[in-house]
């Protein structure tokens, strides 16, 4: 099956055969195993083992990622899904940039950004403490900082909207 995969503002297509991947064209044997009772999953891709937290968003095929201590923001669907979400959000016309929302529930660090900011794609925003490990989160998209929701000690839950970009 075929996927295409935006990790970050970056596209990549992922074809999966049974106990091989193929990325971007580059071929490699890869298997995923659940540990029970986490989020955690151990992706073995040739030789090398990765241990990944995996969230799912609520949007289909959107999940947020942590893998050595980065996280990253992933949407994988299959290309028909893709070409159907493609269709209909030409048809809903522009957007602007996305809220930066808390993927799960935590404590804030640090916020890295100040209202009326430029930033840029792939900035990181803010620091949030998770499972005892500090997670930069990081904007899918440029904008300009247009409000601040939270502040450095406040507890937030899941889909807590954090910062606002215009």
């Amino acid at each position: 099956m075929k996927y295409v995969v935006d990790v970050a503002g970056r596209t990549v297509e992922v074809e999966l055969d049974g106990d091989r991947v193929r990325v971007d064209g580059v071929e490699a044997s890869a298997t995923l195993s659940d540990l029970p009772g986490t989020p955690i999953v151990l992706l073995t891709l040739g030789s090398e083992v990765h241990r990944v937290a995996v969230t799912r968003d609520k949007a289909r095929g959107r999940y947020a990622l942590s893998v050595g201590g980065r996280r990253y923001q992933v949407e994988a669907l299959d290309e028909r899904t893709r070409a159907i979400r493609m269709l209909s959000a030409a048809a809903a016309g522009p957007a602007g940039p996305a809220p930066l929302i808390a993927p799960m529930p935590g404590m804030i660090v640090r916020v890295n950004v100040e209202v009326g900011e430029r930033v840029q794609a792939g900035q990181g925003l803010v620091v949030m403490e998770a499972m005892k490990m500090e997670n930069e989160l990081r904007t899918a998209s440029a904008g300009t900082v247009k409000a601040i929701r939270i502040a450095p000690g406040t507890a937030v839950e899941r889909g807590t909207t954090l910062i606002e970009l215009e």
